[in-house]
């Protein structure tokens, strides 16, 4: 004879027969997608071939690019006469090694004419001058954070030389040199700011590199395209740090001949750059094999 306790009750029927439903068992949420990796594995040569169809591009209507390039050379032409025409001069080293902060936000023009190279489409200097993002206003946004970077490094130049030199007034050009090259505080100012220089370099590099051709090409924010930009960077160190020893040796070559290389230097480093970016930001299944990319030996 079954006692009370073992006579099975009957569920109360107004309980669900799923746990589920009642909220006792929680759902099974399925794992989150992997992050995106954007390792690629490819060798530092790969550099020189994405200087190799930036070269290409350069050529395939060139007018254009040579344009492009020629505006660049008399913006920067008169950015240096501006700076010694208002006395301003103290800032002519720290603008020149800024320059590679805002360059890639320049260069749209340059990844837009290999972007229509690319699908087939017509080239030519109005749509490299009136680019339309796909990621709008993010583009702007991206631009001004690029100009504040540029902005705290001038700050800072100004701040180191305060810092060895004290509140001198700067004695020009024509004497600012024997100061940084046969004086141990010169020798000094040009260790510190050689480092600080770099980091700000490195750091603007990293997330300028490929953020203004993401916001061309992809739907995406300013910040999001920053940060993709840096950790592209980051995962594909050995090809990237090739990339910019090329990069700021061509911007040293245009400076000796002052600025007129930029020219042709400008438009074949903006066309370059364009193609890093489709290889890293392609899937990595879909990379081309790394061969097409380094010269013959």
């Amino acid at each position: 004879m079954l006692s009370q306790s073992d006579t099975p009750t009957r569920s109360d029927p107004t309980q669900p027969d799923n746990p589920h439903a009642a909220g006792v068992i929680p759902e099974v949420v399925p794992p989150l997608p992997r992050p995106r990796s954007h390792a690629r594995d490819l060798p530092w040569r790969t550099a020189f071939g994405w200087l190799r169809l930036g070269w290409r591009d350069l050529w395939t209507a060139p007018l254009p690019s040579l344009a492009y390039g020629l505006g660049v050379f008399l913006v920067s032409l008169a950015l240096v006469w501006g700076l010694f025409r208002f006395e301003a001069d103290y800032a002519l080293f720290p603008a020149l090694a800024g320059f590679l902060v805002v360059g890639p936000m320049i260069a749209a023009g340059l990844y837009e004419k290999s972007r229509r190279i690319e699908e087939g489409l017509p080239v030519g200097l109005p749509p490299m001058l009136f680019v339309r993002l796909r990621s709008g206003p993010s583009g702007i946004f991206a631009g001004v954070m690029l100009l504040g970077l540029f902005l705290l490094w001038m700050r800072a130049a100004v701040l180191i030389y305060a810092l060895f030199f004290g509140m001198v007034a700067f004695p020009g050009t024509d004497e600012i040199l024997p100061m940084l090259l046969l004086t141990p505080t010169g020798w000094a100012l040009l260790l510190v700011g050689a480092a600080v220089g770099a980091l700000f370099a490195a750091f603007a590099f990293a997330i300028g590199v490929f953020s203004m051709p993401m916001l061309l090409a992809e739907r995406t924010d300013a910040l999001s395209a920053l940060a993709i930009s840096m950790a592209m960077v980051w995962a594909n160190r050995p090809v990237m740090i090739a990339w910019g020893a090329i990069t700021a040796a061509l911007f040293a070559l245009s400076l000796l001949t002052l600025g007129l290389a930029l020219i042709l230097v400008f438009p074949l480093l903006g066309h370059a750059t364009w193609h890093a970016y489709r290889t890293l930001r392609a899937p990595a299944e879909t990379v081309p094999d790394p061969r097409m990319f380094i010269p013959p030996a």
